[in-house]
């Protein structure tokens, strides 16, 4: 089983690098995050076309989440809290086999001092409780997406400048390390252990890249039968040098 999460910051726009990985990489599933496309407008035909079985929900210009996948997926969840029906578009729940995967586009969080932090630090305690209600004790399972977390500070490449910075502050770290106390792992972290190893750089500087002056915030958590399961995960950069990028690429998992 071949399991991969990827930031499109644009399905739409980000279209032909999506579909030219999907081809090279054949994965079981793929995990899209902020796809900004309602749903009406999004492009499934190209994915159809190729094979692909696609479930998704997305709002206007922001957020949205999909699955992009070579089975039928059961058991579809799109929404953290069912009874807000104004929710932002950055959950999506399936099932694929006996694995339980769970995608997340987590709030980025804006300024510490702003209402979107404490939306974001919202969204961690949600979530923690939706998995306490709703996974199993032994259950397979995998959270992944782009988390908005850097967990350690070998996962960005500055964490003295950026000590308070939202995807790095300590009560961001503290609310996720509170869901992964629960039973999950970074599965990134079980196979490679030394820094310099990142999913995005931002646009802000074109050197950003080159330099490797990046943030690992897109994860891959598993629960212990996934970590067992575990035999390869690798972050995939060449996307991320491609003409018209996403500031994100490609982290991808194979599993027994």
């Amino acid at each position: 089983m071949k399991i991969a999460t990827f930031n499109c910051n644009s399905l739409r726009a980000r279209l032909p690098i999506v579909l030219d990985w999907l081809k090279k990489e054949s994965p079981d599933l793929l995990a899209l995050q902020e796809t900004k496309v309602t749903d009406d407008q999004f492009p499934l035909e190209p994915f159809e076309k190729e094979g692909w079985r696609v479930v998704f929900r997305g709002q206007k210009s922001y957020n949205g989440v999909a699955f992009v996948s070579k089975k039928v997926l059961e058991d579809v969840v799109d929404r953290l809290e069912p009874k807000a029906p104004e929710e932002d578009a950055r959950f999506l729940m399936a099932r694929l086999g006996g694995v339980l995967v769970v995608n997340t586009y987590v709030p980025q969080g804006y300024m510490p001092d702003s209402p979107k932090f404490e939306k974001k630090l919202r969204f961690f305690a949600e979530l923690k409780k939706f998995f306490a209600r709703t996974i199993k004790s032994g259950e397979s399972a995998l959270w992944l997406g782009d988390l908005n977390v850097a967990p350690t500070e070998i996962d960005l490449w500055d964490p003295k400048r950026n000590a308070e910075h939202v995807c790095f502050h300590p009560k961001v770290r503290a609310a996720f390390e509170e869901i992964r106390a629960e039973g999950w792992t970074d599965l990134f972290r079980e196979k490679t252990k030394e820094p310099g190893h990142y999913t995005f750089w931002d646009y802000l500087r074109a050197s950003n890249v080159e330099k490797n002056r990046g943030w690992r915030i897109d994860l891959m958590m598993g629960t212990q039968p996934m970590v067992e399961r575990l035999e390869k995960i690798w972050i995939d950069k060449e996307p991320r040098l491609k003409e018209r990028p996403s500031d994100h690429t490609f982290l991808a998992a194979t599993f027994r």
